[in-house]
C-alpha cells in the first residue's frame, strides 16, 4: 500500500481502553493507533476487534471508551491532536467533512478495493460529501411503529387503527387510547418521538427538512411547519409536554417492567433496535410492529446510525484505513453476529439480527446465523425491519449539519413548551440555519 495512507510500522498490538474523551493522549505514544466514539459493550464490539487484532498484530491499537463529543473532536482537530479514528453519528459527518476535520476515504476505498455498492443507499448518501466519501457506514437502523395490542384492544380498536396516513384519525385514536387524569397522563396513547423524529414527520407531509446539497434549508416550509404543529398538539392533548415527559422518564423502557408490560403506552414511533430491547426483556409481550407512512399510506422510514471516519491530522492514516475496512467488511460482520448469537444463547436469549449498513453483510446475518428461537417479537418485527431497510431515506451532508439539527429540535422543543407558535419557532429556526451556513461558507 502506497500514497498518502503510507506510515511507519507499528508497534506489536496491545489493545487499552481509556475513560471519556480521547484516553491516552497520542503524544504520549505516538506509536498507538487511537479511537474515539467508540466502546466495547458486547461481542458485535470485541469480536470485529479481535478480527482486526488476528489481522494486524503489528498495530497498538487503543479503543478509547465513551461517547463521541463533538467540541472535543473538532478541538482536537484543530490542535494537530485528533485520534486516528472517530465513530460518530453518520448525519452529522458532512458537516465534519465540509470543515475538512475528516478526510476522503477515495484513496483508503480504491487501495482496499471496497465495494461501496454493498452499503445501502441511504447510509452512503450520508457519508458521502462534495462527490467524495469521508466516512464507511456502521450499523443501521430505521424508524417504525410499535403498538400495543391489549392496551388498543381493550379501548375497542384494532392494533391496525394505529397507522400515521389520515392525521385526523390519528389524533382520535390516541384521544380513545391516552389516559389522562387531573390533566396528568395515566396512559400515553401515541407518542410521536419529537423533536428527534421531525425529519420523518416532515417528509410524511411532503417535504424534506434539508435538500439538495446540504445547504437547502427548509425549516420554515408551510408543511413542515404543519407537522411540528400536529405532533406538538398529540403531544398537549395528552396532558401537555412537561407532563408527558415526566411521565414517559418514569418507564422501565430497558426492563421486564417496561411500558409495553405494564400498558404505560399504546403506541409509539420508534428507532427498531428497540425491537430486540423488547424481545429480550418481554418475549411474551404482545405487540405489532408496522411501517410509518405518508399521508397517501406509503411506507416511509429514515435511516441511522453511526459511520467510521479519518479525522484529518491522524497520525497513521494507512493503519486507519486498514481498520474501519475490517470493521465495516462482510466476514467481519457475520463473525461479530455469530459470537453475538452464541453469548445470547449461552444466556437462554433469543439472537434479532444485527442490522448493519452493509446489504451483503445482513444478507449473510440472517440467512446463515439469525436465531429468533420462538420469540415472537423477533418473528413478527425482523422481517418488517428488513422489508424497511432499502426503503429508508436520509438527509443529504450538509456543512452545518449539527447546526441544523439543534435549530429544528430547539423550536420544536419551543413549541412542546408553548414558549412559540409553530410559525414562530420555526421561521427562528430557518434563520438560525441560514447564520450557521453562512458562518461555514454554505450560503
Amino acid at each position: 500500500m502506497g500514497g498518502r495512507w503510507r506510515t511507519a510500522v507499528l508497534v506489536p498490538l496491545l489493545l487499552a481502553a481509556g475513560c471519556g474523551g480521547l484516553g491516552a493522549d497520542p503524544a504520549d505514544d505516538p506509536r498507538a493507533l487511537v479511537t474515539m466514539g467508540f466502546g466495547l459493550p458486547d461481542e458485535h464490539a470485541t469480536a470485529r476487534v479481535a478480527v482486526f487484532r488476528r489481522a494486524n498484530p503489528d498495530v497498538d491499537l487503543r479503543i478509547t471508551e465513551g461517547a463521541f463529543d463533538e467540541q472535543q473532536f473538532l478541538s482536537a482537530v484543530a490542535a494537530g491532536e485528533p485520534p486516528d479514528v472517530v465513530y460518530a453519528d453518520r448525519r452529522k459527518l458532512g458537516g465534519y467533512a465540509a470543515r475538512g476535520a475528516v478526510v476522503s476515504l477515495a484513496d483508503c476505498v480504491r487501495e482496499h478495493g471496497v465495494d461501496l455498492g454493498q452499503f445501502r443507499e441511504a447510509a452512503l448518501r450520508q457519508v458521502t460529501y462534495g462527490s467524495e466519501v469521508h466516512g464507511l457506514p456502521d450499523f443501521s437502523s430505521v424508524r417504525l411503529l410499535i403498538v400495543n395490542n391489549t392496551a388498543v384492544r381493550e379501548a375497542g380498536l384494532d392494533p391496525a387503527a394505529v397507522a400515521t396516513s389520515d392525521w385526523a384519525a390519528l389524533a382520535g385514536v390516541t384521544d380513545r387510547l391516552a389516559r389522562v387524569e387531573g390533566g396528568r397522563p395515566r396512559r400515553i396513547g401515541f407518542d410521536p418521538k419529537v423533536p428527534e423524529f421531525l425529519p420523518l414527520w416532515a417528509k410524511a407531509n411532503g417535504v424534506e427538512l434539508v435538500g439538495g446539497s446540504g445547504v437547502d434549508v427548509r425549516l420554515d416550509h408551510p408543511k413542515v411547519v404543519e407537522a411540528v404543529r400536529y405532533t406538538a398538539d398529540l403531544v398537549a392533548a395528552q396532558g401537555g409536554w412537561a407532563s408527558f415527559r415526566a411521565f414517559r422518564d418514569t418507564f422501565d423502557q430497558f426492563g421486564a417492567a417496561n411500558q409495553y408490560v405494564t400498558g404505560q403506552l399504546a403506541a409509539m414511533a420508534m428507532d427498531s433496535w428497540y425491537i430486540n430491547t423488547l424481545a429480550t426483556n418481554s418475549p411474551d409481550v404482545d405487540v405489532t410492529v408496522a411501517p410509518f407512512t405518508d399521508r397517501s399510506g406509503a411506507p416511509l422510514t429514515e435511516s441511522g446510525g453511526q459511520a467510521w471516519a479519518i479525522p484529518k491530522g491522524a497520525r497513521h492514516p494507512e493503519a486507519a484505513c486498514r481498520f474501519l475496512v475490517t470493521m465495516t467488511a462482510t466476514d467481519t460482520w457475520v463473525t461479530a453476529a455469530t459470537a453475538r448469537r452464541d453469548a445470547l444463547a449461552g444466556a437462554g436469549r433469543p439472537y434479532g439480527g444485527t442490522f448493519t449498513a452493509n446489504r451483503v453483510a445482513d444478507q449473510r446475518i440472517f440467512d446463515e446465523v439469525f436465531d429468533p428461537r420462538g420469540n415472537r417479537v423477533l418473528e413478527r418485527g425482523v422481517p418488517m425491519v428488513l422489508a424497511l431497510q432499502d426503503q429508508a431515506f436520509a438527509l443529504p451532508p450538509s456543512p452545518a449539519a449539527s447546526e441544523l439539527v439543534r435549530a429544528w429540535e430547539g423550536a420544536v422543543n419551543r413549541v412542546l413548551t408553548g414558549g412559540q407558535n409553530a410559525e414562530e419557532a420555526m421561521a427562528q429556526a430557518q434563520r438560525e440555519a441560514e447564520r450557521a451556513l453562512r458562518r461555514v461558507g454554505g450560503r
